[in-house]
């Protein structure tokens, strides 16, 4: 792990220039900077101080600890995904959905959201439990209801697959070999994960 060498600078080098939202926006790229380079356990709120050229009596005033400073930065800039892919059949609209999964997962705010899940001890996970549901599990699963049920429309899918087990499969696998395995869900991997097991699980029975 790199030792952050970033060191807090006197409240006075605040720039009067930076206030409000804009110095908000400063300080939460910070924390996202910083948990990318030294990770949950290496962050301090003086090097996300130091990181936005603030002082870290700005910090401090809104965010009186880092569990809340990094679950707004988490929630900021955490990318999404808006619409399910609708490529014509349910495999490539799951690995397209899939892919843009894992884009959120390798984006800046993506690596800092692992690096927490990593690191935090079981008290300060459930502060981000939160932050995971709603910003990658729920609207993950949102869309993969959105596919299921058009692929049961078409046919390729039994009737009987849009429930909670089976859309939970692929936001779990993802989250769990990410974090036991070191997975980096290369495109074989992906494809399998489809292949393997997502696929017999949907296809209509004696299909």
């Amino acid at each position: 792990m790199v030792t952050s060498r970033w060191t807090a600078v006197p409240d006075r080098a605040a720039s009067p220039r930076r206030r409000g939202v804009v110095l908000e926006r400063a300080i939460l790229d910070a924390a996202l900077e910083q948990l990318g380079e030294v990770g949950w356990k290496g962050l301090t709120m003086e090097g996300v101080a130091a990181g936005a050229q603030t002082g870290k009596a700005a910090v401090y005033r809104r965010w009186p600890c880092k569990e809340d400073l990094v679950a707004d930065a988490l929630v900021a800039g955490l990318p999404r995904v808006e619409e399910a892919p609708d490529l014509g059949s349910v495999r490539e609209d799951l690995l397209a959905l899939c892919r843009q999964v894992r884009r959120i997962m390798y984006s800046r705010p993506g690596v800092a959201l692992r690096s927490v899940i990593h690191e935090c001890d079981q008290t300060q996970a459930e502060r981000f439990h939160e932050v995971i549901v709603g910003g990658v599990v729920e609207p993950t699963v949102k869309l993969l209801r959105e596919v299921i049920i058009r692929g049961i429309g078409r046919g390729e899918v039994r009737s009987d697959a849009a429930n909670g087990y089976v859309f939970d499969v692929i936001p779990a696998m993802m989250m769990y070999r990410s974090k036991m395995c070191a997975s980096e869900w290369i495109d074989q991997d992906l494809e399998e994960m489809i292949d393997q097991l997502m696929l017999p699980l949907l296809r209509p029975h004696g299909g």
